[in-house]
């Protein structure tokens, strides 16, 4: 069975590329949705790519968006319902159980998640 530890990280540096490309052609895709279905968005994955790579969330989001955040959001981003906010909170109360975790991890797991939380339960 394949795991996300047994694929090459060329391989999965070309999934991330192709996912922050999917990401920045699909503008229609708001991230108040995408954090109401799935708990993270654009800005997450920006986040996260700063930290992994030792720069700013500023220059992680900017890789991300293709393009400064600020300028994104003019250009992209819809206001939100008040039912896209409701959905997305819901959705990130379930990720609060993770930050404990989270926290607890060594600096041992630098740019990936350790396979305690990669591997299904």
């Amino acid at each position: 069975m394949a795991t996300i530890d047994s694929i090459s990280e060329q391989a999965q540096a070309a999934a991330f590329r192709r996912l922050v490309r999917h990401l920045q052609h699909r503008t229609d895709a708001q991230n108040v949705d995408l954090m109401g279905l799935a708990g993270f968005c654009r800005n997450c994955l920006g986040d996260w790519l700063g930290e992994a790579a030792g720069v700013s969330k500023e220059a992680g989001r900017e890789a991300v968006y293709g393009m400064p955040y600020a300028q994104w959001k003019a250009t992209h981003q819809l206001p939100a319902t008040p039912e896209q906010i409701a959905k997305m909170e819901a959705s990130v109360a379930k990720n609060r159980t993770d930050d404990a975790l989270d926290e607890a991890l060594e600096d041992s797991f630098p740019a990936s998640d350790p396979p305690a939380i990669t591997e299904p339960r």
